[in-house]
């Protein structure tokens, strides 16, 4: 399997030529990672845009390595699995070109629906492959784990998010580059982009493309890497937007204190310290949520 790949360009704008590295990270996926780089190179082929294909190997112990060495493609390779994302940020750092795109190894992202991600591209710094299309196939197990984060997502962030953690995107390597202290070695890496950019006024499209039943066996463990999503969905609002936090805290610990000052008063003529600690919590949270608010905006 080697490529002779044609690289070409495109002009937005009438100046700016766009260039795209396509990142794929891969840990042990022999089994459908060749397809995937023919699907790439035939796609980009027609696209008239500059790219290149960048191979992370996080560590495989199967023979991807081998698969991917007789590919025309820039591989950079870890010793030992090192994760998601922290593979990601290896292909971000190896990349030349100013856009970034990325999919998975294992075929379940729609390789022929690339073109849809680079419609109108110049207007936006990410645009996000929403998983919901006619043919989704996410495994039943993960669904309301799925359901009750982008909930969370979608009321944290206070707008609408098709698909928090979708691994098939192009966005601005600079974008990237900005916040890329904040992103995580494991899978979170997806999420943590796209609420990082959506929380910073960023624009962010979505368009639907299919999901197709993988090849092997998946890396995500659902449990461990469930609980570990909403403590980050939790910990980036914090990080741009504590207000979103601390306010509803706030409100419900007042209100709460003042519906049992309430009811003590007239159940019992009485007020006990205990509505008073309500209250005094929800105050001293409201307090520490515009402390914590004043000095993002500051950091800003």
């Amino acid at each position: 399997m080697l490529y002779n790949v044609a690289f070409m360009t495109q002009t937005l704008t009438g100046q700016e030529q766009v260039g795209i590295s396509v990142i794929i990270p891969a840990y042990n996926e022999a089994q459908s990672i060749g397809e995937v780089l023919d699907q790439i190179v035939e796609v980009l082929n027609t696209q008239k845009y500059d790219f290149e294909i960048i191979v992370v190997d996080d560590g495989s112990t199967d023979h991807t390595l081998a698969v991917v060495e007789s590919a025309n493609v820039h591989i950079v390779r870890h010793p030992e699995n090192r994760g998601y994302g922290a593979a990601i940020k290896s292909g971000v750092l190896s990349a030349q070109y100013p856009w970034i795109l990325i999919t998975d190894a294992d075929g379940t992202y729609p390789i022929s629906q690339i073109p849809k991600l680079l419609e109108g591209l110049e207007h936006y710094e990410m645009v996000v492959g929403a998983r919901t299309g006619q043919d989704v196939n996410i495994p039943l197990i993960r669904k309301p784990a799925k359901w009750l984060l982008s909930g969370l997502a979608n009321f944290m962030a206070q707008t609408h998010i098709p698909d928090l953690n979708s691994g098939f995107r192009i966005f601005r390597k600079t974008v990237f580059q900005r916040f890329a202290t904040l992103f995580p070695s494991g899978f979170s890496l997806t999420t943590t982009i796209t609420l990082a950019l959506l929380c910073n006024g960023y624009a962010v499209r979505y368009v639907s493309v299919d999901y197709y039943k993988r090849k092997g066996s998946s890396k995500i463990r659902p449990i461990r890497d469930t609980y570990n999503f909403f403590l980050l969905v939790i910990r980036t609002i914090m990080y741009f937007d504590p207000l979103r936090i601390f306010a509803p805290a706030s409100i419900f610990l007042l209100v709460f204190g003042v519906l049992f000052a309430g009811y003590e008063a007239y159940r019992f003529q009485n007020i006990t310290t205990t509505a008073a600690i309500f209250l005094f919590a929800g105050l001293q949270t409201g307090i520490l949520g515009l402390l914590a608010d004043l000095i993002v905006k500051s950091r800003r």
